[in-house]
Formats: C-alpha cells, sequence, structure tokens
C-alpha cells in the first residue's frame, strides 16, 4: 500500500470556532476548507476537523511539543480553550505537562522537551 498522508481528524460543533483556535493557538496554515472538513497543518502534520461534532469532552491523543508549557496553557485559555490539569513543576524543574481542552470538548496535550 502506497501511503500518501495521514491526517488526524477531530470532531467539532462548531468547525470554524474550533479551526481558529488551532490556526490561532499553534499557529497553524490552513489548507483546505469545504463545508464538510477543513484542514490545517501543524508542524508538517495534518489535522482534519470535521463539523457535525456534538462537544462531548474527547480524548485526542494529540500532543503539541512547546517551549514553555505555563505560557501555552496561558495561551490555550486565552484562545477559549480549558485545562483539565494544571502545569506543575516537578523534581524541582519547570512543568513538562498540561492536559489541555479544546473550544469543541477534544483533549489534547502540551508538553516540554525533558
Amino acid at each position: 500500500m502506497n501511503v500518501e498522508q495521514v491526517k488526524y481528524v477531530i470532531w467539532a460543533a462548531d468547525s470554524e470556532r474550533c479551526a481558529r483556535f488551532y490556526l490561532d493557538v499553534f499557529q497553524g496554515e490552513l489548507v483546505k476548507q469545504s463545508p464538510h472538513i477543513t484542514e490545517i497543518e501543524i508542524c508538517g502534520n495534518t489535522i482534519g476537523i470535521h463539523g457535525g461534532g456534538k462537544g462531548e469532552r474527547t480524548w485526542t491523543g494529540m500532543s503539541f511539543q512547546v517551549a514553555d508549557v505555563v505560557k501555552g496553557a496561558s495561551e490555550v485559555i486565552a484562545a477559549g480553550g480549558k485545562l483539565s490539569r494544571e502545569p506543575e513543576p516537578e523534581n524541582g524543574e519547570p512543568p513538562h505537562l498540561a492536559m489541555c481542552v479544546d473550544t469543541e470538548g477534544n483533549e489534547i496535550m502540551l508538553t516540554r522537551r525533558r
């Protein structure tokens, strides 16, 4: 099988609001937008946002590595997201993990390189 591309698709009750979240917070690039799906590229990876979601909390498995987890978490909140686990120092080091929720209930992680 010749795989042409791998996409990670999430659901959104409001796909435009969800797209704006990923474009703003993670400086994504809009690749495609149709009435059914929006594709955003972040660091060479494609996230597909499919309309028709119910806004229910769902674990996605997506993790975004950032330089500063605390700053990243504040940007998630500023863009309308939430934190389900605050970033906390660990073993005297700066926080390396924040559990976040986007505007549509999709759970994501912010991590710091260790």
